[in-house]
């Protein structure tokens, strides 16, 4: 991208947006990720004669880890807010679990207290008993240093949570550990140490990928429209960058090729697809004076389009202004896990600290207190806590992903059980997005199946997606077409041909024919070769001056009114049949309609279809709302709309038209053979195009949520139980709480939660 294509650069890449103009001191849109905040995307209001963030000290490796993995500076030093990606927080904790999983097995071989537990005695050699002490210290520094600077990070925000009670654990554990080991003043804590810090660079690494979002949206946008234009001049067609376009150029648009730019058509008829667009399966037919949009595709014909608008001015760049707002204003939810180890925080000090006192007074400081002190903080750390959440969440996406769902989005899944209302987009969505024959009406003495082998014959070598509609429907009753010869576009009108030769008649029945009777064939079968056949609509009967039989005005009527598209097919100059064409609604819709229905959820559909057609189709579905001829920039409104009326509001689409609007939604949820944009947009993504994954997806939501609940609960009842025995309370009648007890019992909480969370697999999401 040269400097020459400011005007356009919005839709070509992530343009300068007035988030990254703003003020170093602002804070982000993703504050609450502890690891931006390390990595400098998260700042505190700046002091008056604090630097700026761009010129801050660099960061050590701990920092982002940003050095190790060679990442750009440039992302330490941009506001985060412009472009979130967690990306690069996974890998930190997925390179830095295995690294330290490796390096803890040593330090759990060569551990006493192992030994002693399990009745083994480890290999020696000279020095081995140093072997847990210095990979216990190689494994604090390499992957405890992370959770020690975002610990850092929550007490400057006076926000405690889970980092720094696991700062806090891992602290005392290490430096009491390495105080046991140079002076000899207790038995070591190095292999509850590298379990602590092991288990939660796992926990961390689950979430982080889980908390990841894919933010190719932008790019799947730009790549819609073509790197270069063939720009019409005097000395004929040149290739030119897209970026060079001006208002006014005219541009030449072949078969095959997208739209680069806004624009009115000077020349040239076609049939353009503007799905990638407007979320729409039929094309639309294009003549002088009807407007395009860049980054539509030309199917059948050159067009020369005069440019009317580049850069920031195109409907794309502003569809795609809208997916950047709406995903800035996405709000944000802090863990409940989160919240909890914040409350067990200060419990923990509080009891920390009644124990020091209370056995200082009883016995005099020294090692009994210093015990009983790291024993309280070890079992107070969140072992069970750091895994209540992520296990649930990696066991919910991997169901997700068996009943046909990808979750991109953990915040977005768990709010999925609370939605009230459900958007659909209609194409595509609650319908097949292509055209199909809904229905055939036929004169006296026809039947269907003739009047579609017709049709199907004379639509042989057209591309249009009605011929298209007409040959599958043939195909798919297995109807024999006759071949045809003298095909003609009539343009504006139809086609026609005439019929070569005759194909046995579809009257006769295949049972008739196995019982040897001899049926009389239908008037249609009878010397159907040399006819001329015609198909259209109104407009070919007007030119053929033909009045159509009234029945067949009446099932046009009727269809029309329904929203459907008709066409006639004509023997010579007689109307034998029409034929019904429409999106046609898939079977599992009425099931997934009925499903949401049954949970208490309102139902919606979002279209750019006009009135008639749109609520055709809801009637059909007893949907609820209808908000029809939407254009494409204002469906988020209509998401925000219901929002601001207080529902908690789930969007289902495919088109690159409905990915501001999944964004914007509570939970976005995209028809897996949708657009690529759309796909990128959303929380949730269909991959089997099953709409009654939507209501799977709000039970799973709603079972996964209560698992972590329980999780939660579990591990924070854990720690009411545990804490007070750990600072000595029932010492007085000999009970006392070793360390090492202390351990067994936080890893027993561990292995519960665990266990809790794979029951979340028994799970059944169909009824």
């Amino acid at each position: 991208m040269t400097d020459s294509s400011a005007d356009h650069d919005v839709s070509r890449s992530h343009a300068p947006s007035e988030r990254e103009s703003r003020d170093v001191g602002e804070k982000p849109t993703d504050e609450y990720c502890s690891c931006c905040r390390v990595c400098d995307c998260y700042r505190d209001e700046p002091e008056s004669d604090e630097k700026p963030a761009g010129t801050h000290d660099a960061p050590d490796e701990g920092d982002h880890d940003s050095r190790e993995e060679g990442a750009p500076d440039q992302h330490a030093r941009d506001d985060h807010g412009a472009h979130v990606d967690h990306s690069d927080h996974e890998e930190l904790f997925k390179r830095r679990f295995f690294v330290c999983l490796v390096l803890s097995l040593p330090v759990l071989y060569y551990s006493p207290m192992l030994q002693e537990w399990f009745g083994y005695a480890a290999v020696t050699f000279p020095g081995s008993q140093f072997a847990g002490p210095v990979l216990g210290v190689v494994v604090f520094v390499y992957g405890g240093v992370p959770f020690l600077q975002m610990g850092a990070v929550e007490a400057r925000n006076r926000e405690p949570g889970m980092m720094l009670l696991i700062s806090l654990a891992i602290s005392v554990a290490f430096v009491y550990s390495l105080a046991a080991v140079v002076f000899g003043i207790g038995e070591p804590f190095f292999w509850e140490l590298v379990t602590l810090i092991v288990i939660f660079l796992l926990g961390h690494w689950i979430e982080m990928r889980s908390v990841r979002r894919a933010s190719g949206a932008l790019d799947e946008l730009a790549e819609l429209l073509p790197a270069t234009a063939e720009r019409i001049t005097d000395g004929g067609p040149e290739e030119v960058p897209i970026d060079d376009l001006e208002e006014g150029d005219l541009v030449l648009v072949r078969p095959g090729s997208n739209v680069p730019a806004d624009g009115v058509v000077e020349g040239g008829e076609s049939n353009v697809d503007e799905s990638m667009i407007t979320g729409e399966s039929k094309p639309v037919s294009k003549e002088p004076g009807d407007g395009v949009v860049g980054g539509t595709t030309v199917r059948d014909g050159s067009l020369r389009v005069r440019v009317a608008a580049t850069g920031e001015e195109t409907t794309l760049s502003g569809i795609m202004r809208l997916v950047e707002d709406a995903q800035e204003s996405r709000s944000r939810t802090q863990v409940l896990a989160d919240r909890a180890a914040g409350w067990l925080f200060y419990a923990a000090l509080g009891v920390a600290a009644v124990t020091a006192v209370a056995w200082s007074a009883a016995v005099g400081f020294g090692l009994p207190v210093v015990e009983r002190v790291v024993t309280v903080l070890v079992i107070a750390c969140p072992h069970a806590l750091g895994l209540a959440v992520p296990l649930v969440v990696a066991i919910n996406t991997s169901m997700a992903a068996r009943n046909g769902m990808l979750i991109r989005d953990r915040i977005a899944m768990e709010s999925a059980r609370n939605l009230d209302t459900v958007v659909f987009d209609k194409t595509g969505t609650l319908t097949e997005g292509e055209q199909g024959v809904v229905d055939v009406a036929t004169i006296d003495d026809w039947s269907e199946d003739d009047v579609l082998t017709l049709a199907a014959a004379v639509e042989g070598d057209s591309e249009h997606v009605i011929a298209q509609a007409i040959r599958d429907t043939a195909t798919d009753r297995n109807l024999p077409i006759p071949d045809v010869r003298g095909f003609e576009a009539l343009e504006g009108r139809g086609v026609r041909a005439t019929i070569e030769r005759e194909a046995p008649p579809s009257a006769v029945s295949s049972a008739d024919e196995s019982a040897g009777v001899d049926t009389p064939p239908s008037d249609a079968g009878n010397d159907r070769d040399g006819h001329t056949v015609s198909v259209g609509g109104p407009n070919l009967l007007r030119h053929l001056e033909v009045d159509p039989d009234p029945a067949l005005e009446r099932f046009a009527s009727e269809a029309g009114d329904r929203g459907d598209g008709v066409v006639y097919v004509l023997r010579d100059e007689t109307a034998v049949g029409a034929i019904a064409l429409a999106d046609v609604i898939r079977e599992e819709s009425f099931e997934a309609i009925d499903a949401l229905h049954g949970m208490g959820v309102d139902v919606a559909m979002l279209t750019g279809d006009d009135a008639d057609v749109a609520h055709a189709v809801a009637d059909e579905l007893e949907i609820d709302t209808v908000f029809a001829e939407v254009l494409p920039e204002d469906k988020d409104e209509k998401i925000l709309e219901l929002q601001e009326r207080g529902h908690l509001v789930g969007m289902v689409g495919d088109g690159v038209n409905d990915a501001p609007a999944l964004t914007r939604a509570d939970v976005g949820i995209a028809i897996g053979s949708g657009t690529d944009v759309a796909v990128e947009s959303a929380d949730v993504v269909l991959v089997e195009n099953d709409p009654r994954d939507v209501a799977r997806l709000v039970r799973l939501s709603a079972k996964s949520y209560r698992k972590m609940a329980e999780n939660i609960a579990w591990a924070a009842g854990y720690n009411v139980f545990a804490l007070p025995l750990a600072a000595g309370i029932l010492a007085p009648i000999g009970i006392l709480l070793s360390p090492a007890v202390g351990a067994v019992l936080m890893s027993a909480s561990t292995v519960i939660v665990a266990v809790n969370a794979q029951l979340l697999r028994r799970a059944e999401l169909s009824t």
